[in-house]
């Protein structure tokens, strides 16, 4: 069971805390997230949305519908699409988010998430292009949809 957190009461929010904690401090992944959102929040300003909405917006354009999973038949193995399942589609597009925005070049944590944030609500960045690569990949392996389990 996860409470939602202290701030917006969102328990969306505290997911992607979860996701974003090391070594269990908690508090120091919710004070980077909230920095993270404030930033969004002055660089977004004509949007008209709040940040935590352009952060929901984003974690949606980045979220996957389908993924490959190996399945090995008779000595073969094929990429086999699958559909996601509502909770891992959730936990998927957080670790990708958290995952990118980790990689970038720069500043503290928070400034990278937000960068992310702001790169998956326009479509772009790492997470995003993830996600093309994953639909692309389920595309091309259409054929052996059949072998679903």
């Amino acid at each position: 069971m996860i409470l939602p957190d202290p701030k917006f009461n969102d328990t969306k929010v505290s997911k992607f805390v979860n996701h974003l904690m090391y070594d269990g401090k908690k508090s120091l992944s919710y004070e980077i997230f909230y920095n993270a959102l404030d930033i969004v929040s002055k660089k977004m300003e004509s949007e008209g949305k709040s940040a935590l909405e352009i952060w929901k917006q984003a974690l949606d354009n980045i979220t996957p519908q389908v993924e490959v999973k190996s399945r090995r038949i008779g000595g073969a193995t094929f990429q086999v699409p699958t559909e996601i399942r509502p909770d891992r589609k959730e936990s998927v597009s957080m670790k990708n988010m958290i995952g990118f925005a980790r990689k970038r070049g720069g500043k503290s944590m928070a400034e990278k998430l937000s960068a992310e944030i702001m790169d998956a609500y326009n479509n772009q960045g790492g997470a995003f292009k993830r996600k093309e690569d994953m639909h692309r990949m389920a595309e091309a392996n259409r054929a052996f949809a059949h072998f679903r389990f």
